[in-house]
């Protein structure tokens, strides 16, 4: 029986066909992604989903789909995609990372010139039979220092539009390393830097913990007087009222914005400010780009359905059908040892080392080290994924290198992830046990055993006495309960490490009194997707 695929929103004809032409079966209902109760009666009769934006895979449509194995994604946001519920399902979530990527970042440009010159009002007021030349003085791009946060896929591309501009381009990016800028030919800075020089600044990042408020009322009170904002990356990465009343000030002198903290975007601070200039989310609404996106899903699901190759999975590695029962445990741990290095790292990375002992130099290594690399990178990049992780590395610059070797020691095969920093290199390894879960083996060259868990914390101290003691009673006392604790230590009195597997999260507070302690170096908190 042929699979069968629901396509919920527009696709081109040319995109239908290639399911079919695949032996795929395609019911295709554009509209349907807007009625959510129709959706959910008929989706459990599908082996694929294919969406662009309106359609929502709530956790409630995915718990209907009994039969769903793939949604695919036209495009490169999954905001819309309930991820981890796809995952407990076992279904497998694919996107388009590169599609859209020059079409988003001519966006980005366009809405520069458009505040520069502030184009929309003087359309608008020309239109209505004014001619009113001295109103609209604008300001020339050439020669002005453009801020780029964000210097990934997009971020890039931005970067070498602005170098033909003849602007002078300020690049902030924890992963960029500065041999990449040089090429580049932009300058790395820090963020508060890149604020305090930049005429116009321009966001391209993704949202995550981390990058959520970047642009904050404190960070907005950093800006260049004048500075014109531009943001076609993600809503929320901007405090959008804190800079309505820097507009209002006029210490921000323009802004053009086409994402949102709430979309669709039906009232914000930002709307009918002056020199403020709003489009409805059209980074990637190009003939091309819908276009390019539409047929890299087509193509994507009909392969996965088809011949079980995944390409472009948020949530899954991409592998063979045949190698999946071996690799997928290796490729569980690859995952959490870059997810562990990605989390206590916090300077610029240089170098990656990945050794490969014993048994994983002979598995399809080039799957476990895209899944180190995507770990590695995810606590950046939260829609980072096995195809485009590479790729992101490269074009930080970022010298990767593998190294395949015989058995060595006592386990059959072992991962080890060397890191390299400005300041200082960080190494872990790990292997899989019969069980077919990931252990920690080794961090910093001290040996240890240590299960993986969903939260963990990770302690680097000077071995002196009475540290267990008063890690278990700091955590005892806010109530987080240990599930695990393993410990190593170099020598007597040297540097010792612990790794704390524990039930829940841990507030900072928690994290604030370990590191008060004068032996405690480092308290980072950790989490991993174990499932």
């Amino acid at each position: 029986m042929a699979p069968r695929v629901l396509v919920s929103d527009e696709l081109s004809e040319t995109a239908v066909q290639i399911f079919r032409d695949r032996g795929v079966e395609v019911d295709f209902q554009p509209l349907l992604g807007k009625d959510k109760e129709k959706l959910a009666a008929i989706i459990g009769n599908y082996d694929g989903l294919a969406i662009r934006s309106a359609t929502k895979a709530t956790e409630k449509l995915i718990a209907a789909a009994t039969n769903l194995k793939v949604i695919g994604r036209a495009g490169i946001g999954v905001d819309n995609v309930d991820i981890p519920a796809a995952s407990r399902r076992g279904i497998i979530v694919m996107n388009t990372p590169f599609g859209n990527s020059i079409t988003t970042a001519e966006h980005a440009i366009a809405l520069m010139f458009a505040v520069a010159r502030q184009l929309p009002a003087a359309d608008a007021s020309t239109q209505a039979g004014k001619w009113e030349k001295s109103k609209f003085m604008g300001v020339e791009i050439t020669g002005k220092t453009l801020g780029v946060i964000g210097a990934g896929n997009i971020g890039s591309i931005v970067i070498s539009r602005a170098l033909g501009l003849k602007m002078h381009v300020l690049a902030y990016d924890p992963f960029l390393s500065a041999e990449r800028a040089q090429e580049m030919g932009v300058t790395k800075v820090e963020l508060d830097e890149l604020l305090a020089q930049a005429d116009f600044i321009t966001l391209h990042v993704p949202m995550t913990d981390k990058t959520r408020g970047i642009l904050s009322r404190e960070a907005l009170a950093k800006t260049k007087p004048g500075v014109r904002i531009i943001n076609c990356a993600r809503g929320g990465l901007v405090d959008e009222a804190a800079l309505a009343e820097a507009l209002k000030s006029g210490h921000v002198a323009g802004a053009g914005f086409d994402v949102f903290e709430v979309e669709p975007a039906t009232e914000s601070p930002l709307f009918g400010l002056p020199n403020v200039v709003c489009t409805p989310h059209l980074g990637a609404a190009t003939t091309e780009a819908q276009e390019n996106v539409a047929l890299q899903v087509a193509e994507q699901m009909s392969d996965y359905l088809v011949k079980g190759a995944v390409s472009n999975a948020i949530n899954m590695p991409s592998i063979t059908a045949e190698e999946a029962p071996r690799l997928k445990p290796f490729i569980r741990l690859a995952d959490v040892l870059g997810a562990f290095v990605g989390q206590v790292t916090e300077s610029a990375i240089k170098e990656i080392e990945i050794l490969y002992d014993g048994s994983t130099a002979e598995m399809n290594t080039k799957a476990l080290t895209s899944a180190l690399l995507a770990g590695l990178i995810r606590s950046q990049v939260a829609d980072v994924n096995m195809v485009s992780a590479p790729i992101m590395i490269k074009e930080k610059g970022i010298v990767l290198s593998e190294v395949k070797r015989d058995k060595t020691g006592v386990y059959d095969g072992y991962i080890k992830l060397t890191v390299t920093t400005g300041n200082q290199t960080r190494s872990i390894a790990g292997t899989v046990f019969s069980d077919g879960k990931p252990r920690f083996i080794q961090i910093k060259g001290i040996n240890m055993d240590a299960d993986v868990g969903a939260h963990m914390i990770y302690i680097a101290n000077t071995d002196v006495p009475g540290m267990i003691g008063f890690m278990g009673t700091t955590l005892g006392d806010a109530g987080v309960n240990i599930a695990n604790f393993q410990l190593g230590r170099e020598k007597e009195k040297g540097e010792a490490i612990a790794l704390l597997y524990v039930d829940g999260g841990v507030e900072q507070a928690v994290l604030d009194t370990l590191t008060a302690h004068p032996a405690i170096k480092q308290a980072k908190p950790l989490s991993f997707n174990v499932d």
